[in-house]
């Protein structure tokens, strides 16, 4: 059953929903995005993902998303949904029509809001490194913009390859992140995720790892993740989850003790607030 879609403060049937041709969404992925998990029906850490969504779209000079109403229409398209144990929820904001080049339309921006069900991700991953560095430098640095052509190049390579995810490192070398997720590493016994600095998305699950079971944010070169103790990814939909095998390197333990324990405090603390 596929739920109705929030298209600019309306609810339709997504038979019915569209958006412009000339939407630079399309064309030239001018706008940002989040994906919220749903847990039974009602959204996961909704407000911390808004203020991302805000913060991306400034950083993109955009105007400022209505984050109050696209909350009602997450919240609308919720309620028309079949309550599904974990379900995933869309937000793309973009910059609307426009002209058939980079430049901006003036027709005001374009809000929508998908819902669907998830399936979980396997108890353990196996990441492919790819050879295309993150830009840290980038204009797109940290955004989450609707520009994916490279996350969907990267994934690609990887599940060619037996992967699951794709892991970039940066223009320094250093360890960056995933395609749709962040990455901690377990260095002589300390946890470790890529600091905001090395081009790695601002993740809602990552923060909430480091602020529930604690962590060091440091550089690291991409060789270390071969080396690591153990290893895992977080994201919106995965929460944590255990890396098994680095391209052809299997790690010590999936899950170790230290990635065990985060996943139990995360999934203790999450269940316990819906709204962190």
């Amino acid at each position: 059953m596929n739920a109705p879609v929030w298209v600019n403060g309306r609810l339709v049937d997504p038979e019915q929903a569209s958006v412009s041709v000339y939407d630079h969404g399309l064309m030239v992925g001018d706008g940002v995005f989040e994906t919220v998990k749903s847990v039974n029906g009602e959204p996961f850490a909704l407000t911390r993902h808004l203020d991302r969504l805000r913060v991306s779209a400034q950083r993109m000079d955009l105007p400022e998303p209505d984050v109050e109403a696209i909350a009602d229409g997450v919240r609308a398209c919720l309620a028309a949904a079949p309550r599904w144990p974990l379900g995933r929820i869309r937000i793309t904001y973009t910059s609307g029509p426009g002209p058939l080049g980079s430049d901006r339309g003036g027709q005001g921006c374009t809000s929508i809001v998908i819902v669907g069900e998830q399936k979980p991700f396997p108890p353990t991953a196996d990441v492919t490194v790819v050879p295309w560095p993150r830009n840290e430098r980038g204009v797109l640095s940290g955004v989450k913009s609707t520009s994916y052509g490279d996350n969907a190049r990267a994934l690609a390579y990887a599940k060619a390859r037996g992967g699951g995810e794709a892991i970039f490192g940066n223009l320094a070398g250093n360890l960056c992140e995933g395609t749709g997720s962040n990455i901690f590493i377990v260095r002589d016994g300390r946890l470790v995720t890529p600091t905001l600095s090395s081009g790695c998305l601002a993740g809602v699950t990552r923060a909430l790892v480091l602020e529930w079971f604690g962590g060091t944010e440091e550089d690291v070169p991409l060789s270390a993740l071969y080396e690591a103790e153990e290893a895992f990814l977080t994201s919106t939909t995965r929460d944590v989850q255990p890396i098994r095998m680095v391209d052809d390197t299997t790690l010590p333990a999936a899950p170790g003790p230290i990635t065990t324990k985060a996943m139990r405090v995360f999934a203790e603390r999450s269940a316990a607030d819906l709204d962190p």
